[in-house]
């Protein structure tokens, strides 16, 4: 299974397996998803690899 590396609006930055409707356009690139660190369903949008690295 493919991971996507997010970060959440808190500003955590984490991995996923599950992103759901990623190829959806039409719904812009922000989702829901639960974040490991603040524990809360947060709203994420995908970063590239090497954004996430340099943090």
């Amino acid at each position: 299974m493919e991971r996507t590396v997010v970060r959440c609006a808190d500003g955590h930055v984490f991995s996923t397996a599950s992103f759901p409707m990623q190829k959806a356009e039409r719904l812009g690139p922000g989702r829901l998803v639960r974040c490991p660190r603040c524990t809360r369903l947060r709203s994420v949008v995908p970063v590239a690899a090497k954004e996430a690295v340099e943090r």
